[in-house]
């Protein structure tokens, strides 16, 4: 067999032959008779190996094609070294498959891969236990026909993948399952099936024990704070009882702002994705935000500069954005001293929408920023028990934040102020000027 094809060999060949036609008629007279003599042997010679190529490739099952001379055998071994060439590349993706099958099988998650349009291309074994999958059967069928769930149906319509999907298990109302869809090969989608029931009872009980114990507490502080008062009301009260009774208030004052902080967490905690969709009119919100907080501007003497931007608002939960934009204000307030400058900010920037409260107060330190939105994290612990910090403000925004599918980001430098900044999608955003033409 031929490995290896000369252009030059072939002509000098061709060349010689044709030469030899020649000089054949030239011995008979007659030349154009050799020449279609050796033209008719050459097509019956090309025609006998078409005949010998068709029939190794239809008819027999065999790796070596046949034996010839020529050209033909540079056809046949390039035929063989195509075809060898492929097994092998398809033994390796075999090979490649394989692995990934075995490593899907001993996942504790179900797998399941699917195509561009939510049908099934495969599934793991888990995927049988936890949602009733079962592969190859279900091969081809759309997920959200097997696994029949409103709440699927339309997660896959928005296709907005970012964040997980949680539905009850179809086989009991005890089991809840978490659904990762993550872009796979071309074309194609990764789903991750997980059953997080038990850590979800878990974070319930948790947010169920805040919940309580929050309001449990608020009674004691009522009672307290009327005791207070009354002991307050005594104008014969010694001097060091007074300094007393005024130490005891602001304690009760920060415990009271610590439960309503852990209530407010707790909500925001548990808010459904279905909440987001009102409208908010953020320069409303703004200017309500500041006016609830002017007096303690007045008292620090702060300088606030509003850069609001008048025509667009937001689809959100107001109670919910009013509370990150006063959390930011007022950490901006605190920790800026007497005479200090605030801006107050609501504008597009690079496609994207952000609501920012920048300070020229005391700054954080960079060891310090990525604990910053952990629950009762607190930079300067003496500075927030004088201004009657919790360390829940900044995680109520994260919260926040996460919920309007929109992302929290904190530029500080010690000695130099900060800034914090909500930045939400440009889809999440509407004008204002339109709703109220329709209205009109």
């Amino acid at each position: 067999m031929i490995y290896r094809f000369s252009l030059q060999s072939f002509l000098t060949k061709a060349f010689a032959a044709f030469l030899a036609c020649i000089v054949f008629g030239y011995f008979i007279d007659n030349i154009m008779l050799a020449l279609s003599m050796a033209f008719f042997i050459v097509l019956i010679w090309n025609y006998r190996q078409l005949i010998k190529l068709i029939d190794w490739l239809w008819h027999k099952n065999l790796l070596y094609p046949p034996e010839s001379e020529g050209v033909w055998g540079h056809v046949y071994d390039g035929i063989y070294r195509r075809i060898k060439a492929y097994r092998k590349k398809q033994k390796k993706l075999n090979s490649q498959a394989l692995q990934f099958r075995d490593g899907a099988e001993a996942l504790p998650d179900a797998v399941i891969v699917l195509n561009k349009f939510y049908a099934i291309n495969w599934a793991n074994k888990k995927a049988s236990r936890l949602l009733g999958i079962r592969w190859p059967a279900d091969s081809g069928l759309r997920i959200n026909n097997l696994v029949r769930s409103p709440k699927l149906s339309k997660y896959l319509k928005k296709a907005n993948f970012s964040q997980a999907c949680k539905i009850l298990s179809p086989y009991s109302d005890d089991v809840e399952l978490e659904l990762r869809f993550m872009p796979y090969g071309k074309d194609q989608f990764l789903l991750m099936v997980r059953d997080v029931s038990q850590s979800s009872r878990l974070e319930s009980m948790r947010r169920d024990f805040v919940a309580n114990v929050s309001h449990e507490l608020k009674t004691p502080l009522t009672v307290m704070r009327g005791y207070i008062e009354l002991i307050n009301d005594d104008e014969n009260l010694p001097p060091h009882w007074q300094f007393s009774m005024s130490e005891i208030n602001q304690q009760v004052d920060r415990m009271d702002r610590l439960v309503k902080q852990l209530l407010v967490l707790s909500k925001v905690e548990v808010a459904g994705i279905d909440d987001i969709e009102n409208k908010v009119d953020m320069p409303m919100l703004i200017d309500g935000v500041v006016s609830d907080l002017s007096l303690i501007l007045k008292k620090k003497k702060h300088k606030l500069k509003l850069n609001v931007n008048q025509d667009f608002g937001l689809y959100g939960l107001e109670s919910e954005i009013k509370s990150a934009c006063s959390n930011l204000l007022v950490n901006a307030i605190n920790y800026t001293d007497d005479g200090g400058e605030i801006t107050l900010s609501w504008f597009e920037q690079r496609g994207n929408w952000t609501l920012s409260v920048q300070d020229n107060g005391c700054g954080i330190s960079v060891l310090d920023l990525p604990r910053l939105t952990e629950r009762f994290y607190r930079v300067d612990k003496s500075r927030s028990r004088d201004t009657g910090g919790t360390g829940l403000g900044l995680s109520i925004v994260k919260h926040v934040a996460n919920h309007h599918n929109a992302r929290l980001h904190i530029d500080s430098e010690l000695g130099k102020g900060s800034c914090f900044s909500i930045y939400f999608r440009s889809q999440d955003v509407y004008s204002i000027k339109d709703g109220k033409n329709k209205e009109a």
